[in-house]
């Protein structure tokens, strides 16, 4: 059983900047880590995604605003958000791939933008 912790979420102002922070507690290998919201009243959808080679993806709403980043070769990722929007506000979950396919997800940060 792998523990996933996230932290960094919190009221924000359009414009502004914020960072969040995962880690995955367990002895398990690397797939990849990636970064899903869920805004209120819609689906979730994925955010951003970093692979152990470092190849990273990103929702189109969010490319050049966005970065997805890995601390060396832990099980720790960083989702830096700048320029943030109304409609970055929801409900963000970090999500681990495993090397055994035992995938894991996070209880979820908030993120709120205000305008």
């Amino acid at each position: 059983q792998a523990q996933i912790v996230e932290s960094g979420g919190g009221s924000v102002q359009a414009g502004g900047s914020l960072r969040l922070s995962c880690s995955a507690i367990g002895n398990y290998g690397f797939q990849a880590m990636g970064w899903y919201r869920q805004p209120p009243g819609m689906d979730r959808e994925l955010v951003a995604r970093i692979d152990d080679n470092g190849r990273t993806n990103y929702a189109e709403s969010v490319k050049g605003r966005f970065t997805i980043s890995r601390q060396g070769r832990t099980k720790t990722v960083f989702l830096q958000m700048n320029n943030v929007t109304p409609e970055d506000t929801a409900l963000y979950t970090c999500y681990l791939y495993t090397t055994t396919n035992y995938n894991y997800w996070g209880q979820g940060t908030q993120v709120a933008v205000s305008s």
